[in-house]
């Protein structure tokens, strides 16, 4: 079946998780995803706790081409192969690309068509354009970290990389919009985008109160001040299990019949949202007293079928047996030769009626080096021997 990005050919010169993220989504999407890797090592993610599973999860529905970029061999092949291909995507330090002589302004004259995309942790240009950046050095950097926590701890972490695989799903809306641009224009561009202002992006509501009030006080799990809008405690009490009920003014009185309290509905300590987060400790109180005698999918389904918005703070163990992301196909099951027992990761989280995503297992260290070099330069597996024994692939 023809899928929405057949044709196209993606170099994916990245490493750790940003770029790799955001290749492997375009793989998904049917692209032709080449991830290019040193042949001593590979994408160090490889080598990170000796079982690879940090390079596994990102890097499904490629082929792998080993080449040195060290040797004039490796970059004359690299020239060929982005001479028909249609995105480069790199995430190496700053000015490395341009120190090989494998810059944008080189590349571009090779192939006109070129979509050029640059991950950097603060861009290419500008007073920090030098720095490094890892992903809670974006998250600190962007505004993430500032938000996040409770009014009285530290700035906190933010484990859902919104650094690394938020960056790499910015990217890969840029590089589609490069595409269709292509079309009209016939010209590839350089695009890029900057951990940071990715992170940025993402807390833009943050950034709406402090227009409003100033630097915004960390609240911790608490929504704004509705209330209920928090995490409530469930049974039996283990370190994950509560529930997150947002009830917005308007669901006051389904949320009071949910809980078998119609009483409270009209209890004028409660009455108003005003009232309610006035007086929100006590009942924060009543609700965790009566969440406490339930489990918390037991909790979510009273809320659901009340339409209060409610949800089970899953840990990973559930997410991964969770039956309705099993049955949208979000959890897909991976063979891979150096993991017999294979593993778990995610699939593709667009549904495209017409273009629905298959995943292949992500591709050994070189493992298409010599069927790649054959079929798309014509190289023959005698010349790529030779190229192996000079240390160029």
């Amino acid at each position: 079946m023809q899928k929405a990005l057949s044709g196209i050919r993606v170099i994916d010169m990245t490493h750790n998780q940003a770029g790799p993220a955001c290749a492997q989504i375009m793989g998904f999407l049917g692209a032709d995803v080449i991830k290019l890797e040193e042949p001593k090592g590979g994408d160090v993610a490889r080598a990170q706790n000796n079982d690879e599973l940090f390079f596994l999860v990102f890097n499904a529905n490629k082929r792998s081409l080993t080449l040195n970029l060290k040797t004039e061999e490796g970059k004359d092949l690299f020239r060929k192969l982005i001479a028909q291909s249609d995105v480069l995507i790199e995430n190496f330090g700053p000015g490395a690309l341009d120190r090989m002589g494998l810059g944008w302004k080189v590349l571009e004259k090779i192939n006109p068509k070129l979509i050029y995309a640059t991950i950097k942790g603060f861009g290419t240009y500008g007073p920090n354009a030098h720095f490094k950046a890892y992903e809670p050095i974006a998250q600190a950097m962007g505004g993430g970290m500032c938000v996040t926590g409770f009014a009285d701890g530290p700035p906190t972490y933010n484990w859902p990389a919104i650094g690394d695989s938020g960056t790499g799903m910015h990217m890969a809306i840029a590089i589609l919009a490069a595409i269709n641009q292509r079309h009209a224009t016939g010209k590839g561009q350089h695009v890029e985008v900057a951990m940071q202002e990715a992170v940025l992006n993402l807390i833009r509501i943050s950034l709406r109160e402090h227009q409003r009030t100033g630097v915004p006080v960390r609240t911790g799990n608490q929504l704004g001040k509705n209330v209920p809008g928090t995490t409530y405690k469930c049974a039996p009490g283990g370190p994950n299990d509560y529930v997150y009920i947002y009830a917005q003014p308007q669901m006051w009185g389904a949320f009071c019949k949910a809980m078998e309290r119609p009483d409270l509905e009209s209890n004028p300590l409660f009455k108003t949202n005003p009232d309610r987060w006035q007086n929100r400790a006590a009942l924060d109180a009543l609700i965790t007293e009566w969440a406490m005698q339930r489990t918390k999918h037991e909790v979510m389904k009273v809320m659901a079928d009340a339409g209060v918005p409610c949800g089970a703070c899953q840990d990973t163990a559930e997410v991964l047996a969770d039956p309705h992301l099993i049955e949208r196909g979000m959890i897909v099951e991976m063979a891979y030769p150096k993991r017999p027992q294979g593993f778990k990761t995610v699939g593709l989280p667009m549904i495209l009626s017409d273009s629905p995503a298959e995943y292949t297992r992500p591709p050994l260290l070189g493992e298409h080096t010599e069927s790649l070099l054959g079929e798309l330069l014509g190289v023959s597996a005698e010349d790529v021997r030779k190229l192996k024994e000079k240390g160029a692939v």
